[in-house]
Parts: C-alpha cells; structure tokens; sequence
C-alpha cells in the first residue's frame, strides 16, 4: 500500500510515507512547533517518494491521547488533505503506536508469542496516559481503554512483561517498583509504527472519511480559536491542490 503516516502527539513530530517498497520518514520538533512544519515536512517527503497525494492510499494521523495543540494540528491536516486528494483516512491510537514501536526495538524478545505490554505516555501535569495490549501472532489487541493517572497509581498485573513509553526518567521517582522480570522500553509513537501497523487496520474497515477523522482527548477538550483551525484547514487545503 502506498501510505502517508504522521504524529504530532509528542514533543516530537514523525512523518513517513512508503510506496509499498520504500520508506522514507522524517523527525523534528512535535507538539505545538508542528503546526508550521509538518505540511513543509508531507510534502518533502512525498517529493523524496516521487509520489502525489491523489496516489495514496490513505492517510493514518496519530489520533492520540497526547499534546491537545498537536492533536488538533495533525487532525486538521489530516481532513485538509484527505478532502483535497478524496483519500480515507485511518485515525490511529498513539499509545498503540508505542506499543508496536517497542514491538519493533525489542523484536528479539517481542516476537510472534503472546505478550502483554503496558504503554505509558507523559501527560504532564504530574500525570500519564496508561493503556495495557496483548500481542498475540504478531497483532495487538487493547485490553482496556486508555486512562489518565499519576505515576504513583500504575498497577501492574502478574501476566506483565514489558512497560513502553517516555515516563521512566522525568517520573523516576514516583513510578512504583516493578518485579525484575519486567522490561522497559523507551519509546515514542513513531509514523513507522503505525505504517507496520495501517495496512491490517484498514483492511478491518477501521479507515473514515476526512469528516469523520477526529482527535481522542483523554482530557477535557480544548478547542482552536476559529481563526487557527480556518488557517490549519487553508494550509492543508492548498498543499492538496499543490
């Protein structure tokens, strides 16, 4: 499949395209900052694949949970370009994308046997998003929906085997012991991740209209002003015509 992939739910912002073959990917500055690069970024991208966006098969956007500004920026142009090219789009949770990326560090130990990862992702405000997955043949399948909760909180279960995300240095401290045979892997949802990951998904059907390609906040929504999403959406709209 010849796919486009980004995340801007982090500090750090991933943008991948693959022609089915080739994989060509991209890492800056995420969050907030990606509202001015990550369009510049796409289309870089593109040019390097010597593919244009009508010739893609979909689009897949970290939907989140993570940096509201992020969120919002990914999914505006993720509408804006999937409108302008007539693509459907495949909104991926960021916290599988962890998964899978730990998956892919850890292959030799996250093979195609059943295990059970927790995803862990800063928060901030003395808070993460916690989501637990069991790999099982090589696919993943929630356990429960993601939450919010102070690093003090997290429970483990016995059938744990490895924790994934970029909580084990800033909540060092308030991060409870786990028992030695646990695993941690550092790791951040990555545009790779969710192209290994896309191809299944939307064969399940989970790809949406643009209309319907919306962000998950774990917390309360904070919307962009009218002048932010018209300026994100315009952007967009002009780099699909380009």
């Amino acid at each position: 499949m010849k796919l486009l992939a980004f995340d801007t739910s982090t500090e750090n912002l991933s943008v991948a395209v693959t022609d089915g073959s080739r994989t060509w990917q991209h890492t800056g500055p995420g969050a907030a900052l990606s509202s001015t690069t990550l369009i510049p970024s796409i289309l870089d991208l593109l040019a390097q694949a010597g593919l244009k966006l009508g010739e893609l098969d979909a689009l897949v956007f970290g939907r989140g949970p993570g940096s509201f500004t992020g969120l919002r920026t990914a999914c505006s142009v993720a509408q804006g370009l999937a409108l302008g090219a007539k693509l459907p789009v495949l909104p991926l949770d960021t916290l599988l994308a962890v998964a899978e990326e730990a998956r892919f560090q850890r292959a030799g130990d996250l093979g195609t046997g059943r295990q059970q990862l927790t995803a862990l992702l800063d928060a901030r405000m003395d808070e993460m998003y916690v989501q637990r997955f069991m790999l099982e043949n090589g696919l993943w399948t929630a356990q429960a929906a993601c939450t919010l909760i102070r690093p003090e909180n997290l429970q483990l279960t016995p059938a744990d085997t490895f924790l994934a995300g970029n909580v084990f240095g800033v909540y060092a401290e308030r991060l409870p012991a786990w028992p030695a045979s646990v695993q941690c892997v550092t790791a951040l949802p990555t545009a790779t991740a969710m192209l290994r990951l896309a191809p299944a998904l939307l064969a399940a059907g989970q790809g949406v209209d643009a209309e319907q390609a919306l962000p998950l906040y774990i917390r309360d929504k904070v919307a962009l002003t009218t002048e932010e999403r018209a300026k994100v959406k315009a952007d967009a709209a002009l780099a699909a015509r380009g």
